[in-house]
């Protein structure tokens, strides 16, 4: 678990104006992280607009990023879906590189929880990687219970849970209850410290595409019990965060990153570019985040 401890990012994918992949902009943007000390990497999750590519582009993604990462930090992939045994084909054909995989909670189906039990303990039967759980029922439409992620943790390779349903008590349920070992990830960038504080592990964070190193810094504070310097760097990227989920995600962290010269704002349809004044009040944050 110590693998995926800590400051991981979900990483964006840079589009071109024509909405072609910037692979040039993932390299600068895989180097970027690294230098401003992230703790380790996600590819394709929600933030990287997976539904959007095809399964071509998905995998020179991946190839993309762990050529320009080059061993130095882990990698995970996301794999997931509604269609069980599809994901077969995608976990036996990974390259070689990736350390663990992030699978998202099956969407749009619905099922109840003893169907969440056993699409996970299938898809744990594809692949010896180790295996984030991801949690997210504002996108699934459906909650993984405590008593659930609880019973999928006794599998052998299913190893942390990806927690973003918002529910304190449900998440701080899962960390007093769990096995030893297995992790809890926030997937809530603002509750991210509070967590922190109350046990959890680490954080696989969008806000942090932008700003790395401050995030990391909250981290790091956080899990070595350092609250007040943890207190001051959450509250500092507080309303920046808020903004980059205003008008949907991946949107608003991407014109952080245009600000910062490092990819265009560009997402692909159906998602769209915020709003002009959303746009000039994350340029203002970030100025004044990139000054301090």
């Amino acid at each position: 678990m110590t693998t995926f401890k800590g400051a991981g990012v979900a990483l964006v994918t840079p589009f071109n104006r024509d909405f072609s992949i910037d692979y040039k902009g993932l390299i600068d943007l895989v180097n970027y992280q690294i230098e401003e000390g992230t703790d380790f990497l996600v590819v394709q999750g929600t933030t990287g607009e997976s539904p959007t590519l095809s399964v071509d582009e998905k995998r020179k993604v991946l190839e993309t990023v762990l050529e320009a990462n080059n061993a130095r930090l882990p990698i995970i992939y996301g794999i997931g879906g509604n269609n069980t045994m599809a994901l077969e084909k995608s976990l036996s054909a990974l390259p070689k590189g990736v350390d663990g995989i992030l699978s998202v909670s099956p969407y749009y189906n619905k099922p109840i929880q003893k169907g969440i039990v056993a699409h996970f303990k299938m898809v744990a039967s594809y692949t010896d990687l180790p295996i984030i759980l991801y949690n997210v029922p504002g996108r699934t439409s459906s909650n993984m219970s405590v008593e659930t992620t609880l019973e999928l943790a006794e599998i052998e390779n299913i190893v942390a849970v990806k927690e973003a349903s918002g529910n304190m008590e449900q998440i701080m349920d899962i960390i007093r209850l769990r096995k030893s070992g297995f992790g809890v990830l926030s997937g809530d960038d603002n509750l991210t410290m509070p967590l922190l504080a109350a046990g959890a592990d680490g954080v696989i964070s969008v806000v942090a595409n932008a700003f790395p190193r401050k995030f990391k810094q909250m981290v790091k504070a956080s899990l070595v019990g350092d609250l007040s310097l943890a207190r001051e760097a959450h509250y500092d990227l507080f309303s920046v965060t808020k903004m980059f989920f205003e008008q949907g995600n991946p949107g608003g962290v991407k014109v952080a990153l245009a600000k910062l010269g490092l990819i265009q704002a560009t997402m692909r349809l159906p998602l769209y570019e915020v709003s002009e004044d959303l746009k000039n009040r994350i340029e203002v944050e970030t100025q004044r985040l990139i000054q301090r």
